[in-house]
């Protein structure tokens, strides 16, 4: 009887109500969501469930909940993408390279939402260091979608996508760096909100290209990812990046019923790759609006067929100086067969990244090099100044920015991870907003004839969450 009302609570606020009204005990959800983990485990979702230290903790936050001292998250049941950090517990980055690294120290975010009084129940599969789009290229195999197990789960946050699709945590953070959040989302019919740049703080978090990474929730409503984002952003003295700009109590500001001007671009709906049934779903989303008396108008946007180059070129030379760290010497795998300093390092990273890693280290050292630098790193740095000025001046005239969020619905397992090119320009539509530092979300949109979902993104204006939110929940 538990279980069957724990799946009907889709949004937070009715389940904190039914535990403050005594209907459910915290402990029956960490049970509810232990089984639904161990029930799906063929999914591949959850590296590792810390059930033991959970249910010691539900006893905790159900103390708290019946002397009304609970926090904003009191009760969530969240999973944590295994590249953020959380002090005494294994974090591998879904790599060999980390085999048995555990954490240090907490990072900024798991430790706002623990101060909020939620309830981390494991950590989630991902792709190698967050690298791909189908959460193939993880050392422990790839995730699987829970509307069709022949499918990929999107990536790099597969794992989170898919644990709060399939109903094993009631929401999940993760991180995106070009759509490691939406994508997914949208391949898994659930809300994922990547957030300005520099809104949530990077600390703790195993960096890809810092100047695009970002955390964020993946939920089923847009309510709890606004919830989320409230706890989660602010400035950290951590992370000399984060923004001081003000975090407004985004759960609060969510009922914007006013009429907007909505741009979508002209050349994702033209795009060669785009599935007509995602082409046909958009179409009919902005014929809703234009219905209900938004304004509605298409723009061009002459960029999009370099976005993709440049966010590769940018967010490569970014790895390979960030990935420069694991070298077998401090920390992770060592391989057995090194003999001295050089070995080392030459065995144990040979070794201990996957093809995918090895790949986005050569190119971003390649591009990085003498003689290369200014052909292309230089370049792409102009690029995206131009790609930046071009969203940013159609959020002059335009309060959101829409397109699909995917180009195609989720794909079979193993049937793109053998063509590098086709798998990075599965990014297509997310990328610019990364590029230009803006908050995006992807929202279901519906189904395709055979089940899959589809998602819409929405692009809104920098630090203007509120705004992004509200609309999002509209539609």
């Amino acid at each position: 009887m538990v279980t069957q009302k724990i799946q009907l609570y889709s949004q937070f606020s009715d389940l904190q109500q039914a535990l403050k009204s005594k209907q459910i005990k915290v402990i029956d959800l960490v049970e509810h969501y232990c089984s639904r983990i161990e029930q799906y485990a063929h999914l591949n979702a959850f590296l590792e469930v810390f059930k033991v230290e959970a249910l010691l903790r539900a006893e905790e936050i159900q103390k708290k909940i019946d002397d009304g001292t609970a926090g904003k998250l009191a009760g969530m049941i969240i999973g944590l993408k295994d590249n953020i950090s959380f002090k005494g517990h294994e974090m591998t980055a879904s790599s060999k390279i980390l085999e048995g690294y555990q954490a240090v120290y907490s990072a900024t975010v798991t430790k706002k939402i623990l101060n909020e009084d939620a309830i981390i129940i494991g950590r989630l599969n991902c792709d190698e260091f967050a690298m791909g789009a189908s959460n193939e290229t993880s050392f422990f195999g790839p995730v699987k979608n829970f509307a069709d197990q022949t499918k990929v789960s999107g990536g790099s946050s597969g794992g989170s996508a898919v644990a709060v699709q399939a109903g094993l945590c009631f929401a999940s953070l993760a991180s995106d760096t070009g759509g490691s959040i939406r994508q997914p989302a949208a391949f898994c019919g659930v809300v994922g909100l990547k957030p300005t740049y520099s809104r949530v703080s990077r600390y703790g978090v195993v960096a890809y290209a810092s100047s695009f990474d970002q955390v964020g929730p993946i939920t089923r409503s847009v309510d709890d990812a606004a919830l989320i984002l409230e706890v989660i952003a602010g400035n950290d003295i951590h992370d000399s990046t984060s923004s001081n700009v003000k975090v407004f109590e985004y759960s609060k500001l969510l009922d914007d019923k006013r009429k907007k001007k909505i741009a979508y671009i002209e050349e994702t709906l033209h795009s060669e790759g785009l599935d007509p049934e995602i082409k046909n779903n958009i179409l009919a989303q902005l014929q809703k609006l234009k219905d209900n008396g938004h304004t509605v108008k298409p723009v061009s946007f002459e960029y999009l067929d370099h976005v993709v180059a440049t966010y590769y070129i940018l967010t490569t030379a970014e790895a390979s100086s960030n990935l420069a760290r694991y070298d077998g010497v401090h920390y992770g795998y060592r391989s057995p067969d090194a003999k001295d300093l050089i070995s080392t390092y030459k065995k144990s990273r040979s070794e201990g990244f996957g093809e995918e890693v090895k790949r986005r280290i050569m190119l971003g050292t390649f591009v990085l090099s003498a003689g290369y630098y200014d052909a292309y790193y230089s370049k792409a740095q102009k690029a995206r100044r131009l790609i930046k000025e071009k969203m940013d001046h159609i959020l002059e005239d335009y309060d959101f920015i829409i397109t699909p969020t995917t180009p195609t619905p989720a794909f079979n397992i193993g049937e793109e991870i053998t063509d590098p090119v086709v798998m990075y320009l599965a990014d297509i539509f997310t990328v610019g907003a990364s590029l230009a530092g803006l908050p995006a979300i992807s929202i279901p949109s519906g189904e395709t004839e055979s089940g899959l979902p589809i998602g819409m993104q929405i692009i809104g204006k920098r630090f203007k969450e509120e705004e992004l939110l509200a609309f999002a929940k509209h539609i």
